[in-house]
Order: structure tokens, then C-alpha cells, then sequence
């Protein structure tokens, strides 16, 4: 019985240690995936980038998102190198000039986080939100 119960609790020591190193792990990863380094995301993996940073920077989900994604689908579908031929706009959010959102990072020529950071901030600055500046869009056909 002095072994079974010695057994158990050797058991249950080992469980919880597993269950702390878990917690530590967990604790310790990002809770936004960090954007690939130089080079950028594919469309895809930027569009997901930005539903995670609107929903942790803002608490902008479901439809604010939506909003969102209705905006930056049609001024460059998510690419991170997107430049308008007739101006110096550039990036996801086709900051005008693109140099606007080296306030957001050094970076902001190549990295998809920093562009869509810089992106989601002008839109609650200038905006209040995503839907309010769609609206906008959607009367003007820039934002």
C-alpha cells in the first residue's frame, strides 16, 4: 500500500510539473504569430496577421474586421509590396507617401506587422473604426 501510494504521488508530481512547464511555455509565446522577416508574408498570412493585431491592439473582431478587410482588399489584397502606379502610396494600407508608417517601425518597407499596426492606428485615429472608415471608402473610394 506504501508503494502504490508513493507510485501516486510520484504521479501526480510528475503531472504537475508537465502541466507547469506547459503553462511556462504557453506563457512564453507570442500572442500574435511575429510577421515573417524580411520578405513579408503571403496575402493570406498578412490577412490572418491582421485579424489577430485588430482584435489585440483594438478589440476589433467579426464585423469591425470585416470592415477592415473590405478596405485593404481593394487598395493592395494584402500585399505588403503593393505601390499605386499613379502615387506614392504604398504597403497593405496604401499610406500616402508609404513613408508615413516608418512612425510604426524602421522596417515598414518589408515587414507586414508594422504596415498593418500603422494601418489599423490611422484608421482609429482618423476614423474611430473600421466600419466608420469603410463607410468613408465606400462614398470616396480612398480612405
Amino acid at each position: 500500500a506504501a508503494e502504490k501510494k508513493a507510485a501516486e504521488k510520484k504521479a501526480a508530481e510528475k503531472k504537475a510539473a508537465e502541466k507547469k512547464a506547459a503553462e511556462k511555455k504557453a506563457a512564453e509565446k507570442p500572442a500574435v504569430k511575429p510577421a515573417p522577416a524580411v520578405g513579408g508574408g503571403t496575402p493570406a498570412q498578412n490577412r490572418e496577421l491582421g485579424r489577430q493585431l485588430a482584435q489585440q491592439l483594438y478589440g476589433w473582431g467579426g464585423d469591425q474586421f470585416a470592415c477592415y478587410d473590405n478596405i485593404i482588399m481593394r487598395e493592395s489584397r494584402w500585399i505588403h509590396t503593393a505601390k499605386n502606379p499613379s502615387s506614392s502610396a504604398y504597403g497593405i494600407p496604401q499610406a500616402l507617401p508609404g513613408s508615413k508608417m516608418a512612425t510604426a517601425g524602421s522596417d515598414w518597407r518589408t515587414n507586414p506587422a508594422t504596415q498593418i499596426r500603422w494601418g489599423l492606428k490611422y484608421v482609429k485615429d482618423r476614423y474611430g473604426s473600421p466600419c466608420k472608415a469603410w463607410s468613408f471608402w465606400q462614398s470616396r473610394h480612398w480612405y
